[in-house]
C-alpha cells in the first residue's frame, strides 16, 4: 500500500504566464494538503507571479534560477510575454541552459542552500518525491533518473490536443507533412471525431511544432522525450473528463501510462481587482446580461488590422461591450488606443461601450451580473474560466496553437459561435463577420443555457477540489 507521508514536490513550469499560473495554483494546491512545494522559475518571473500567501509560506517556497543570455533575445526577457512570436524558439534555448542549475539545485536535494528551522520540518531538506515538468524540458528526465526521483508532466492544454498530435509511434507510422495532413482527424482516434483545423493558418502553425525551432528542437520533439522517457511515471492534464469526454481514456491508452485529470486550477476568485475600480463601477449600470466582455489574452498575434476590424465589427453588432484591449507589439501603442482604432469610434459607441487599455480585473469582470457573454481567443485558460467557471457563451476568433481545436468542440457542444474568417489562409476576418457572431450568441438563449449547464457540470467546486485529492493519491501511488 502507498504511504500517505507528506510529500516534497519540485514544479517547474515553462516560461509562459499561462502555464506559470496554473502550475503555481497546483503549487498552493498542494500545500494546502501537507505537501512542501518546491516552485522554480526565473527572478523576474518569480517577481511578477506575486509572494506566496502567508499560510503557505512554511510549504511552498520559490527557488529562483538565472536565466542565461543567448544572441538574439532581448535583454531581461524571461517570458514568453517578454519577446514576439519569432523569438520563442530563442526562448527555449535560453530555458535548456537551465539544465545545469536545476541539476545543482536537485543534488543539494532540493535546498537552494543551508536550510533548517521550519524549512526542515516541512520537508524541503529531503530529496523531492516528485518532479512535476513542463512539455519544454525534456532534459529534467535524466537528471530525475540519476537521483532516483519520479516525474510528471503537467500539461496545461486540452487533453484532446494531445490526442490529436499523437504519440511519436503513431506519427511515424501515419506521417503528417503538410498544412492539410492536419486539417483532418487522425486515424488513431477510434471514434467518430471532428477533432481537426478547420483553417490553413491554423493547420500550419501546429505543423510548425514539429520541426526544429530557433533552440534547436521542435515542440513536439521536447514532448515526445519527455513522455517516453522511463522517469516518467504519469501525465496529469489541467482539464476534467467532463470538460473532454472520451480524451482522457484515449489519451493513456495512447501514450501507455496513467493520464490523470488536475482539475481547472483556477486561481481563487474570490481576492481579483480593486473593489471599487471605474470598470466595475461601469458594469453596475448595466442591464443583467448585456455586456459583451472582449479579451484576447496577452500573447495572441493581433494585427493593428484584426484591432480595427473587431472595433467595426463591435459598433455595427450594437451591443454593450467592454473591450480590454491590449495595443499589438507591432503598433508601437503603449497605453492609449486612440490610434489603434477607426476614426471616432469612441466617440460613436460612447454610453454603450468602453475601451480599457490598462488593467482589467477580467474574473471580477467575467462574475459580473452584467456580462453576458465573452469574446475570446479561445485560449483554453480563457475558456476555462469564462465558460465553465461562469458559464458565459462565447464568441470565438481563435489564432494560433489549440485555440481553433478548442472553438470547434465549444461550437459542437452548444455553447459559442466561431467568427468567420474571409481567408482561411491568413485568417483574415471584417467587422461584419465579429458583427454577426456576437449578435446571434447575445440572442440564442439556447447558446446561454448550453453555456449554463456546462459550467453546472464542469464547474463543481467540489468535485474539482476531488480531482486535487485523486491526483495526490496518484503521486502516492506511483513514487
Amino acid at each position: 500500500m502507498a504511504s500517505s507521508s507528506p510529500l516534497h514536490v519540485v514544479v517547474f513550469p515553462w516560461l509562459a504566464f499561462g502555464h506559470m499560473i496554473p502550475f503555481l495554483e497546483l503549487s498552493k494546491q498542494l500545500a494546502r494538503r501537507g505537501h512542501a512545494v518546491t516552485f522554480v522559475s526565473t527572478p523576474r518571473n518569480a517577481a511578477r507571479l506575486g509572494a506566496v500567501p502567508p499560510e503557505l509560506s512554511p510549504r511552498l517556497r520559490v527557488v529562483t534560477l538565472e536565466l542565461p543570455e543567448v544572441d538574439g533575445l532581448p535583454a531581461g526577457a524571461e517570458s514568453t510575454a517578454d519577446v514576439p512570436p519569432e523569438k520563442v524558439g530563442l526562448l527555449k534555448k535560453a530555458f535548456d541552459g537551465l539544465a545545469a542549475p536545476f541539476a545543482g539545485l536537485v543534488a543539494e536535494r532540493g535546498s537552494a542552500g543551508d536550510v533548517g528551522g521550519v524549512e526542515a520540518s516541512a520537508g524541503f531538506s529531503r530529496k523531492p518525491d516528485w518532479i512535476v515538468l513542463d512539455f519544454a524540458q525534456s532534459w529534467v528526465l535524466p537528471i530525475a533518473e540519476e537521483h532516483q526521483i519520479a516525474c510528471a508532466m503537467l500539461l496545461i492544454f486540452p487533453v484532446a490536443v494531445f490526442v490529436f498530435l499523437g504519440p511519436e509511434h503513431e506519427n511515424k507510422a501515419h506521417p503528417r507533412v503538410t498544412a492539410e495532413d492536419f486539417m483532418s482527424p487522425p486515424p488513431w482516434i477510434p471514434f467518430p471525431s471532428a477533432l481537426s483545423y478547420r483553417r490553413r493558418h491554423e493547420a500550419e502553425w501546429i505543423a510548425a511544432a514539429f520541426r526544429p525551432n530557433a533552440s534547436g528542437v521542435s515542440d513536439l520533439g521536447r514532448f515526445w522525450e519527455a513522455a517516453h522517457h522511463p522517469a516518467c511515471r504519469l501525465i496529469a492534464h489541467r482539464s476534467c473528463p467532463e470538460a473532454e469526454p472520451r480524451m482522457f481514456p484515449l489519451m493513456a491508452d495512447l501514450f501507455a501510462m496513467p493520464v490523470v485529470p488536475a482539475g481547472l486550477l483556477l486561481p481563487d476568485a474570490t481576492d481579483s481587482g480593486e473593489p471599487f475600480s471605474d470598470v466595475l463601477k461601469w458594469l453596475d449600470e448595466q442591464p443583467s446580461r448585456s455586456v459583451v466582455y472582449v479579451a484576447l489574452g496577452s500573447e495572441a498575434p493581433v494585427t493593428v488590422g484584426h484591432v480595427r476590424e473587431l472595433a467595426r465589427g463591435l459598433e455595427l453588432s450594437g451591443a454593450r461591450f467592454l473591450w480590454a484591449l491590449r495595443p499589438p507589439p507591432s503598433s508601437g501603442a503603449t497605453d492609449h488606443a486612440g490610434e489603434l482604432l477607426p476614426d471616432g469610434f469612441e466617440r460613436r459607441v460612447s454610453g454603450r461601450g468602453v475601451v480599457i487599455t490598462g488593467w482589467v480585473p477580467q474574473v471580477r469582470v467575467l462574475g459580473h451580473g452584467a456580462t453576458g457573454a465573452f469574446l475570446t481567443h479561445c485560449g483554453w485558460g480563457s475558456t476555462l474560466e469564462g465558460l465553465f467557471r461562469f458559464g458565459l457563451p462565447l464568441v470565438m476568433l481563435p489564432f494560433v496553437v489549440d485555440q481553433g481545436l478548442i472553438a470547434r468542440a465549444v461550437a459542437a457542444r452548444g455553447a459559442g459561435v466561431e467568427v468567420d474568417r474571409e481567408d482561411d489562409d491568413d485568417g483574415s476576418f471584417t467587422g461584419e463577420d465579429v458583427a454577426a457572431a456576437v449578435r446571434r450568441v447575445m440572442a440564442a438563449e439556447e447558446i446561454a443555457r448550453n453555456a449554463m449547464e456546462l459550467r453546472k457540470v464542469v464547474g463543481d467546486g467540489a468535485r474539482q477540489e476531488q480531482y486535487i485529492d485523486e491526483l495526490v493519491e496518484c503521486l502516492q501511488r506511483y513514487r
